[in-house]
Protein backbone atom coordinates (compact mmCIF):
# COMPACT_ATOMS: atom_id res chain seq x y z
CA UNK A 1 0.00 0.00 0.00
CA UNK A 2 1.22 3.44 -0.86
CA UNK A 3 -0.41 6.38 1.20
CA UNK A 4 -0.21 10.01 -0.45
CA UNK A 5 -1.01 13.36 1.14
CA UNK A 6 -1.00 16.45 -0.94
CA UNK A 7 -0.71 20.07 0.22
CA UNK A 8 0.30 23.49 -0.75
CA UNK A 9 -2.79 24.28 -2.24
CA UNK A 10 -4.81 27.88 -1.96
CA UNK A 11 -5.71 31.00 -3.61
CA UNK A 12 -3.53 33.31 -5.56
CA UNK A 13 -3.98 35.66 -8.15
CA UNK A 14 -3.57 35.23 -12.07
CA UNK A 15 0.53 35.53 -12.91
CA UNK A 16 1.08 33.88 -8.95
CA UNK A 17 2.86 31.17 -8.11
CA UNK A 18 2.16 27.69 -5.91
CA UNK A 19 4.30 24.62 -5.11
CA UNK A 20 1.95 21.25 -4.49
CA UNK A 21 3.77 18.65 -2.40
CA UNK A 22 2.90 15.15 -2.51
CA UNK A 23 4.35 13.86 0.68
CA UNK A 24 4.57 9.37 -0.33
CA UNK A 25 5.04 6.82 2.74
CA UNK A 26 4.42 2.52 2.10
CA UNK A 27 6.29 0.49 -0.33
CA UNK A 28 9.52 1.21 -2.47
CA UNK A 29 9.41 5.06 -4.01
CA UNK A 30 11.99 5.22 -6.09
CA UNK A 31 10.65 2.57 -8.52
CA UNK A 32 7.44 4.44 -9.10
CA UNK A 33 5.57 6.36 -11.65
CA UNK A 34 4.24 9.68 -10.37
CA UNK A 35 1.97 12.13 -11.48
CA UNK A 36 -0.33 15.35 -11.01
CA UNK A 37 -3.66 15.04 -11.99
CA UNK A 38 -6.61 17.70 -11.47
CA UNK A 39 -10.00 17.76 -12.05
CA UNK A 40 -12.87 20.30 -12.66
CA UNK A 41 -16.69 19.30 -11.12
CA UNK A 42 -18.19 16.90 -13.58
CA UNK A 43 -15.09 16.75 -15.70
CA UNK A 44 -13.25 13.97 -16.37
CA UNK A 45 -9.65 13.91 -14.43
CA UNK A 46 -6.57 15.04 -16.42
CA UNK A 47 -2.81 14.65 -16.61
CA UNK A 48 -0.94 17.79 -15.82
CA UNK A 49 2.39 16.31 -15.33
CA UNK A 50 3.90 12.95 -14.68
CA UNK A 51 7.39 11.69 -14.15
CA UNK A 52 7.71 7.51 -14.74
CA UNK A 53 9.79 5.09 -12.85
CA UNK A 54 12.83 5.82 -15.46
CA UNK A 55 12.63 9.94 -14.61
CA UNK A 56 11.23 10.76 -17.62
CA UNK A 57 8.50 13.67 -17.88
CA UNK A 58 5.37 14.21 -19.37
CA UNK A 59 3.31 17.75 -18.88
CA UNK A 60 -0.25 18.00 -20.78
CA UNK A 61 0.48 21.17 -23.37
CA UNK A 62 -1.67 23.60 -21.52
CA UNK A 63 0.84 23.51 -18.66
CA UNK A 64 4.13 23.27 -20.80
CA UNK A 65 6.85 25.76 -19.74
CA UNK A 66 4.62 27.01 -16.82
CA UNK A 67 4.79 24.19 -14.31
CA UNK A 68 7.49 21.34 -13.63
CA UNK A 69 7.63 18.39 -11.96
CA UNK A 70 10.12 17.34 -9.44
CA UNK A 71 11.13 13.90 -7.21
CA UNK A 72 12.76 13.97 -4.28
CA UNK A 73 13.33 10.26 -3.10
CA UNK A 74 15.58 11.17 -0.16
CA UNK A 75 11.89 12.76 1.04
CA UNK A 76 9.46 10.14 -0.76
CA UNK A 77 8.21 13.47 -2.30
CA UNK A 78 6.59 14.80 -5.41
CA UNK A 79 6.73 18.29 -6.06
CA UNK A 80 4.81 20.48 -8.84
CA UNK A 81 6.25 24.00 -8.96
CA UNK A 82 3.23 25.86 -11.18
CA UNK A 83 4.12 29.63 -12.21
CA UNK A 84 2.22 32.56 -14.15
CA UNK A 85 -1.08 30.51 -12.73
CA UNK A 86 -3.98 31.05 -14.70
CA UNK A 87 -7.39 31.37 -14.09
CA UNK A 88 -8.26 28.45 -16.12
CA UNK A 89 -5.39 26.35 -13.77
CA UNK A 90 -8.19 26.60 -11.29
CA UNK A 91 -9.22 22.73 -9.91
CA UNK A 92 -8.69 19.94 -7.70
CA UNK A 93 -5.26 18.74 -7.71
CA UNK A 94 -4.46 15.03 -7.36
CA UNK A 95 -1.02 13.60 -6.93
CA UNK A 96 -1.23 10.11 -8.05
CA UNK A 97 1.16 6.78 -7.81
CA UNK A 98 1.71 3.44 -8.92
CA UNK A 99 4.58 0.56 -9.16
CA UNK A 100 6.37 0.52 -12.71
CA UNK A 101 6.48 2.34 -15.95
CA UNK A 102 2.99 4.05 -16.37
CA UNK A 103 2.20 6.90 -18.73
CA UNK A 104 0.14 10.31 -17.91
CA UNK A 105 -2.91 8.62 -17.91
CA UNK A 106 -4.77 8.69 -14.71
CA UNK A 107 -6.95 5.02 -15.00
CA UNK A 108 -3.09 3.82 -15.08
CA UNK A 109 -2.74 4.44 -11.32
CA UNK A 110 -4.16 2.56 -8.51
CA UNK A 111 -3.25 5.23 -5.33
CA UNK A 112 -4.30 8.50 -5.07
CA UNK A 113 -3.97 11.38 -2.26
CA UNK A 114 -7.39 13.43 -1.66
CA UNK A 115 -6.42 16.13 -3.50
CA UNK A 116 -5.77 19.92 -2.95
CA UNK A 117 -7.13 22.76 -4.32
CA UNK A 118 -6.05 25.61 -6.17
CA UNK A 119 -7.63 28.46 -7.30
CA UNK A 120 -6.71 31.50 -9.34
CA UNK A 121 -8.38 34.43 -9.24
CA UNK A 122 -8.12 37.03 -12.47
Amino acid sequence: QVQLVESGGGSVQAGGSLRLSCAASGRTYSSYSMGWFRQAPGKEREGVACIDSLGRTNYADSVKGRFTISKDNAKNTLYLQMNSLKPEDTDMYYCAADNGLRRCRAIEYDYWGQGTQVTVSS
